[in-house]
């Protein structure tokens, strides 16, 4: 079976070319910043876009960090306006495409597909979330997600073969 990425995974295995990074080990907010000339503060402030820096909360766990950078650096590079002024519906879009994002990013979809996945769930979210920096949580939601896609995939390849299958008759 064929992974077929979405137009989201190949938008972010493109922007991960370009800062030379193809490896779980080099996946570092601070030098990702700097390639991106993108100013980084680590602060006791809520995290959020303020005058084009990306501010992160210094009171989270170096893994909440990671995945609060995922989150606001796609409001940075994919989102615009001022999410104090747009309406509730606008802003709950970008917040769920920023949480998309994040997992996504985070997590990257050709990185991941190159891991030995261990059987046992549990392993499997536990070698997920050292190899990547996130947290447990994080990591489980980011297996089911890659897990359901495969199971669509194998859906769809099922399907496929029954409706050619059928048509030979």
């Amino acid at each position: 079976m064929k992974y077929q990425t979405s137009l989201l995974e190949d938008w972010i295995d493109r922007l991960y070319i370009k800062l030379g990074i193809r490896s779980p080990d080099q996946l570092d907010l601070k030098i990702i910043s700097e390639r991106l000339r993108i100013p980084l503060d680590i602060r006791n402030l809520s995290s959020r876009i303020y005058e084009g820096e990306i501010i992160i909360n210094s009171k989270l766990t170096p893994e909440e960090q990671w995945q609060e950078f995922g989150h606001e650096l796609c409001h940075k590079l994919r989102h615009a306006g001022n999410q104090m002024l747009m309406p509730r519906s606008f802003f709950q879009l970008q917040e769920f495409q920023a949480n998309y994002f994040a997992y996504h990013f985070c997590v990257p979809t050709f990185m991941l597909q190159k891991l030995d996945i261990p059987g046992s769930r549990q392993e499997a979210i536990y070698l997920i979330a050292v190899t990547f920096g996130v947290t447990g949580e994080f990591a489980d939601k980011r297996l089911q997600m890659y897990e359901e896609k495969l199971h669509v995939l194998k859906c769809s390849e099922i399907s496929q073969a029954f409706v050619s299958n059928s048509l030979n008759i």
